[in-house]
């Protein structure tokens, strides 16, 4: 059996630390992964299995700044890791997605923002705590963001509160789709600061502990796909943390999710390496090497042959603009990099389902059975595009508008 692409495409031009996580994410995946995945979308269970892996091999610090015991790694090198574990456990792959965006917001790309000495103190007395405890002690965050209307989408500010309190913070609200919800030892909350005319410039980023008085689960988790994330709803009422608590500075959230938009789009590793999954089965199955069944080869079928080309046609321009995007994830992007953003993680989420579809198709009857893994990568691909803040819709809508119109113009008004 020919060896699988890998991820990065040709891997020569990476760094020696994204090989070796590259490398250590694919072990992982095959080993250990692949084999539980089924068990975790059957049950609609938490992969905790899995989690106890990515522990143990040191991958729940993977972003954490080495200057906390870390892995520093970097954006790049997170997506393209990310994308290997999505190729063998999409569940997996977008739960770790959520717990290491508390590293990314408070580490590399907090050190790029503009902050006075006091806030940079105050900022490095607070993310020591986060980092000691996944570091040394293994905890996991989660990304609460979602509260069923515009604000996970950035056009309100969220509905969850926090107001301050005896050296802390008394946090209300609610959170639907929450993914790791009973899972996580930690909810990295988004809400905002309890003050006349908050606006989104008020924005928190609050670690809540999950066993804290106040804080429970409820709701039901029975979806189409990505059955193993367990986003049930959060329910916050006067839950009290201390000020260090703080992911980031009061106030800081808002500029660090202007300046730096890429963040948005860390849910899209995921469906590349479900895109990459859907084209390495179809191969398998077309050349009869899937374990476990007969060594019936389909390969010599002109329509199989004209069907698997086409998918790979299609994966190989995802990942050109994935490996693009990871490439220039940056503060303060400029406008073009700021639409190829919108353009790759559309394309992303929705080639991912397409190849998905294709493989389907291309392998037929079989591929409906659940013993296979093909019709569980075709259900946790249909759910990227529907995922905010940027859903498919959303990332046409922001393109659209960007490339009509520059900064700041309006239509004239006809009447």
């Amino acid at each position: 059996m020919p060896a699988p692409a890998h991820i990065a495409g040709n891997p020569s031009w990476l760094t020696a630390q994204q090989r070796e996580l590259i490398d250590l994410a694919s072990t992982l995946g095959r080993e250990r992964f692949a084999p539980r995945a089924a068990r975790w979308d059957r049950e609609a269970s938490f992969p905790f299995d899995n989690y106890a892996d990515l522990r143990e091999a040191g991958l729940l610090g993977i972003c954490v700044p080495q200057a906390y015991g870390g892995l520093g790694a970097d954006f790049a090198t997170y997506v393209m890791v990310a994308a290997e574990i999505g190729r063998h456990c999409g569940a997996t792959a977008l739960t770790w997605n959520m717990h290491v965006s508390s590293a990314m917001w408070s580490g590399f790309i907090a050190d790029q923002l503009e902050m006075s000495a006091e806030q940079r103190a105050d900022h490095e007395r607070c993310r020591a705590v986060h980092y000691a405890r996944v570091v040394q002690e293994g905890k996991v965050y989660a990304q609460p963001f979602s509260e069923g209307g515009s604000a996970a989408a950035g056009k309100a500010p969220f509905g969850t509160v926090a107001r301050r309190a005896d050296g802390g913070y008394l946090v209300s609200g609610r959170k639907i789709f929450a993914s790791l919800s009973g899972a996580a030892d930690y909810y990295g909350v988004l809400c905002t600061l309890d003050k006349p005319g908050a606006t989104q410039r008020d924005a928190m980023y609050l670690a809540v502990p999950a066993d804290a008085p106040g804080v429970s689960v409820d709701g039901d988790w029975d979806p189409l796909g990505m059955r193993g994330t367990v986003s049930r709803n959060l329910t916050f009422k006067d839950v009290w943390v201390p000020d260090t608590a703080r992911m980031m500075p009061e106030g800081l959230y808002f500029q660090a999710a202007m300046r730096f938009p890429h963040m948005f789009a860390t849910l899209s590793p995921t469906y590349m390496g479900l895109a990459q999954a859907a084209y390495d089965f179809t191969v398998q199955y077309l050349r009869g090497e899937v374990p476990g069944m007969p060594p019936v080869k389909r390969r010599m079928y002109p329509t199989k042959q004209v069907a698997v080309a086409e998918m790979r046609i299609k994966l190989e321009q995802t990942r050109a603009l994935f490996l693009q995007n990871a490439r220039e994830a940056r503060v303060d992007p400029d406008r073009d990099t700021r639409m190829r953003l919108y353009a790759a993680h559309y394309t992303v989420m929705e080639n991912a389902n397409d190849i998905a579809r294709l493989a389907i198709r291309t392998c037929g009857g079989q591929s409906m059975l659940k013993s296979l893994p093909l019709e569980r990568i075709y259900r946790d691909s249909r759910c990227g595009s529907l995922m905010l803040p940027w859903t498919a819709e959303l990332c046409v809508d922001r393109l659209g508008r960007e490339c009509l119109y520059e900064p700041g113009e309006r239509d004239e008004v006809i009447e």
